[in-house]
Order: structure tokens, then C-alpha cells, then sequence
């Protein structure tokens, strides 16, 4: 037992990071050395229901005590002592979506999450309004897309938010946003570190006649950045995150931020020339920017780090959905013939077993898609795998094809910055569950994207431990120390984690899956079209 952790949990010198993932919401525990020193977390699943993807409030709060209460038995394991306080607390969780409440605090319409591509005509019309690319799973393109619906609830909102922001809420009674998270709400006057008021008014001028009460910038939660006030756990809130009654009220609480920040923050990529990919259940890049983009891409969002700095993001709708669904059945074939096979060591034995494949996969094809992705213009998903007749069908070959798979529409995103934009990357950052398996999803999305790709050893803590650093930027900032001199002199201390460089044959092998795979889009288009 370390005896200066266990002192740092009792007096109250620790970070708490909370983030609701797609598929995991994991609560995560860093000491004064901003190193995790317990974690706990609780697996849960989006449903379709309706046509939307969705999750209820009520599986909210049960995956987040849940979570607490797996820390708190961590704690108590680990170190023997009753995890009551903390120095400061932050919520992160998925971007974008739509959940809408009215002055009573009553949700007006199921929660609509990023993953739904039901909005195409009211992210169009944005767009070309305000000149500036809003992507379906955007806040403002939901809201919107209900008013063109006709949705009766929208004329009753009072408050429009993220799930961090209404988490936070929730714990704190305050209604604000880290900036980051805002800038996948509505766009983001970098200047101002607020939302773009020009594109405000054009908004609620577009709307007007429509007797709605409210404006829009009225409804939207308060702007904050990175390590600013945004509030203290209530008496209420520390009932709802621990219902044991342990959990002492008055802890403060950083901005609420989205997965993409707290990315930015695990991986130390906040500063401008540097960029990480999230890859999970979705993959997205990050590029913070030297300087403006020529003009609007619609494969391009332009969102920001928690420090307000312009950000362009890649975004793909699914990454590892179907990689795990594959692993899944691979294992229940395995336990057919009597393997007991624990899951961490069947994802190590298939993702090494992709390196042994031929480099452009043996002629195999794949698609991952469980969602539409709008970057390849799809409405809908259908996971699809494909072959010739004389293709090499060998578990090598099919591993490294679905992890290629995961990586296809990222690439076509990441065309548009560094072939037309001519953006230069000196390499990126990885993390998520992809890179787990050391050496073998950062050496496929090296040769991916043909740039050095690093992971570091806090990889697979993610975006838990990325919004408890930013907790304990809050708590331990220096008077002007900006977030990026933060994380660069007192928390990474020049690691910069384990470089891969391309490899030529990967790079090559990579570029033959994909003109494989640009060709047969046509084929996913009409597995969308015919399989209902």
C-alpha cells in the first residue's frame, strides 16, 4: 500500500474524472502526481428505439453510481480507507446530441446522440447559412431539424445541452459547458471564447414567427474555460453520484467537457502543430491549427481545445463496433470446442495475429459501418464484409482487414487537411481502446495515415484521466499558467510516449485496402438501400 496515496485520499488532495463513453463510463482517481490511484467503471450500450439511437436518463445515473461505487470499493481495497471527498471532481462524456428540458427540468424528448444521422436537411441548410460546416450529430442541427419537424416540445425549451453538461448540472445546479464541448453545440468565436454571436442572431432570425419564448443563445449553456469556476457538488448532487450518503457535498467542480477535449488532454495535444485520434466505438482526429482553414469542408468540424485554441476534427461514426463484434463471435467458437479464453488476451492474439496478414489483406474488404457517415455521404449503416472468389480468406488477412476497416473513413477525412489544406503533421497522438494491444493498432494507423503515431503508457485510461487532469488544473493552477504549460512542465514532463514511424510495406499495403475500398463504397451504399 502506498502510504502517501492513501493520506492524499483522506485529506483530500485527489482528482476525480468522470466519463460516459459510448460503450464504458469509467471514474478515475489521480493523486497529486497526477497518477490514477483507483478507477472503477460500468459497461453499458446505446439502443435504437424509434430510429434514434438513444440511452434513457434512468441508465445515466445507474452506470454512474455504479461506476463511483466500483471506485469507492477500489479505494477501499486498495489503500483500506472510505473514499468520502476528493479536491476536485469533472465530468466528461460523449459530444453533441440533443437533450432538451423545460423550466421544471423535465426532458422534453428522448436523448438523440451523436451517433444519429437523422438530420441532414437542417445541418445543410446551417451550413450554407452561416457559411461555416455543422455536421448532423451537432447540437444546433437537432434543434433545428425538430423545428423543421414540427416537433411540438420545441416551443417548451428552456435549456439545451450535452450529457456532461447535463450531468454537471445536475451535480452542481449550474448550467454551463466547457468550451470544447460547446464548440459541438454551436460555433465558437475563438476571440471571444463564447459562442459566435453573428451566427446567434442569424439563428434566431431564421426562426422568428415561429412563436417560440426564447432565443437561442437564452437556452444554451454558459461558456467556461479550462480552469474556471463552474460550481460545487450540491447536497442533491452527492446523493445522486453516491447513494450510500459517503460522498461529502462542497467539492468544486471543473468546466464539464466532451470526450474529444479530455482526448486532447490525455494525450498532451492542446498546444498548436500537435494532434491525437480517439479510437473507440467512434475515431476522430484532432489537428490544433497554426492558422484558418482556405474555406468550409464539409469532412472538417471546427470545434476548440478546453483552452478556447481553434481545433480541426475528423470524425467518423464507427471504429470498433465491429471489430468487437467479430472478437465476440471468434470467442464463442473458441468456448464451442471447450477454450476458456479471458477477453483481454483474445483482443492481444487477434490484433497481433493482423500483423502477420498480407499487406493490402489478401484482397479482402470490409466495411464497419453501424452508423451513416456523412464523410462517404452515407444516411445509414450496414457492417459488411466482402470478398473475390480467389481472395486469401485467413484469420491474418481478416483481422488486418477489419482493423483497416476502423481506420478507411478517417483517412478519406484526413485527405482533405493534409492534400488540400497541405496541414503538416509532425506526428500524433493515440489512445483508446484500438491502441490497447501495444504496437499493433499505432503501427496500422501510422501506415493509415503515413505520420508517426505515439501512444503513451496512460493510453487506455482516456478521457477518465483526461477531465481528472483538467479537475486538478482547477485545484493546482498556477496564478497565469496556461493549460498547455500545465500539462507540459507538471503532468507529461517531456514524455512524449513510444514513437512508430510508418512502415513502407504497411504504407503500401494500406494504400492498396483502400483503393479497394473506394471502389466498393457502392456496395455499402446498397446494402444501406435494400437491407431494411
Amino acid at each position: 500500500m502506498d502510504q502517501t496515496v492513501k493520506q492524499a485520499i483522506c485529506e483530500g488532495r485527489t482528482s476525480l474524472g468522470i466519463e460516459l463513453g459510448s460503450t464504458r463510463i469509467k471514474a478515475v482517481l489521480i493523486d497529486g502526481n497526477y497518477a490514477p490511484a483507483a478507477s472503477g467503471s460500468y459497461d453499458w450500450e446505446n439502443r435504437l428505439e424509434n430510429g434514434i439511437w438513444t440511452y434513457s436518463l434512468e441508465d445515466v445515473w445507474t452506470g454512474l453510481q455504479s461506476a463511483f461505487k466500483n471506485l469507492a470499493g477500489d479505494v477501499r481495497d486498495r489503500y483500506g480507507v472510505t473514499l468520502d471527498t476528493a479536491g476536485s471532481i469533472g465530468i466528461s462524456a460523449m459530444m453533441h446530441g440533443y437533450l432538451a428540458f423545460d423550466r421544471a427540468g423535465g426532458q422534453l424528448a428522448p436523448f438523440r446522440t451523436w451517433r444519429n444521422t437523422i438530420t441532414g436537411q437542417a445541418a445543410g441548410e446551417l451550413t450554407g447559412k452561416f457559411r461555416f460546416n455543422i455536421p448532423q450529430r451537432w447540437s444546433v442541427a437537432h434543434l433545428y431539424q425538430a423545428i423543421l419537424n414540427g416537433e411540438a416540445h420545441v416551443k417548451d425549451i428552456a435549456f439545451l445541452t450535452t450529457l456532461a453538461g447535463y450531468v454537471h448540472w445536475k451535480l452542481t445546479g449550474r448550467k454551463a459547458l466547457g468550451i470544447g464541448d460547446a464548440s459541438g453545440m454551436f460555433p465558437i468565436d475563438s476571440t471571444r471564447n463564447s459562442y459566435n454571436s453573428g451566427m446567434l442572431e442569424q439563428f434566431d432570425a431564421l426562426v422568428e414567427g415561429r412563436g417560440f419564448g426564447w432565443k437561442l443563445g437564452d437556452i444554451l449553456p454558459e461558456v467556461l474555460n479550462a480552469g474556471e469556476d463552474a460550481g460545487s457538488l450540491t447536497g442533491e448532487g452527492a446523493k445522486l453520484l453516491d447513494p450510500s450518503l459517503r460522498l461529502k457535498a462542497g467539492i468544486p467542480l471543473c468546466p464539464p467537457e466532451g470526450d474529444a477535449g479530455t482526448g486532447m488532454v490525455a494525450t498532451n495535444s492542446v498546444a498548436e502543430r500537435t494532434g491525437n485520434i480517439s479510437a473507440g466505438t467512434s475515431v476522430f482526429a484532432m489537428i490544433v491549427l497554426e492558422k484558418e482553414l482556405s474555406k468550409l469542408y464539409t469532412e472538417v468540424d471546427m470545434v476548440t481545445t478546453p483552452a478556447g485554441k481553434p481545433v480541426a476534427m475528423v470524425h467518423c461514426n464507427s471504429c470498433t463496433s465491429d471489430l468487437d463484434a467479430w472478437a465476440g463471435l471468434l470467442r464463442e467458437a473458441a468456448e464451442l470446442m471447450g477454450a476458456k479464453v479471458e477477453k483481454p488476451a483474445l483482443y492481444d492474439a487477434l490484433y497481433l495475429k493482423a500483423l502477420e496478414g498480407e499487406g493490402g489483406c489478401g484482397g479482402l474488404l470490409s466495411y464497419n459501418y453501424y452508423a451513416g457517415e456523412p464523410i462517404t455521404g452515407l444516411g445509414g449503416g450496414r457492417p459488411l464484409f466482402a470478398r473475390m472468389p480467389d481472395s486469401r480468406l485467413t484469420l491474418a488477412n481478416f483481422m488486418r482487414t477489419l482493423l483497416f476497416s476502423a481506420m478507411g473513413t478517417l483517412k478519406l477525412g484526413m485527405d482533405t487537411l493534409t492534400e488540400k489544406e497541405k496541414v503538416r503533421l509532425d506526428g500524433l497522438l493515440g489512445h483508446g481502446g484500438l491502441f490497447k494491444t501495444k504496437g499493433v493498432g499505432q503501427r496500422l494507423m501510422a501506415a493509415a495515415l503515413n505520420v508517426p503515431v505515439s501512444v503513451m503508457e496512460s493510453a487506455g485510461e482516456g478521457g477518465a484521466w483526461g477531465i481528472a487532469l483538467l479537475a486538478a488544473y482547477l485545484r493546482q493552477k498556477a496564478r497565469g499558467e496556461t493549460l498547455e504549460d500545465y500539462l507540459a512542465r507538471k503532468v507529461f514532463a517531456g514524455n512524449a510516449g513510444e514513437r512508430v514511424e510508418p512502415d513502407a510495406e504497411d504504407v503500401r499495403g494500406f494504400g492498396a485496402f483502400m483503393s479497394r475500398y473506394t471502389q466498393g463504397l457502392a456496395i455499402e451504399r446498397a446494402a444501406v438501400e435494400n437491407l431494411n
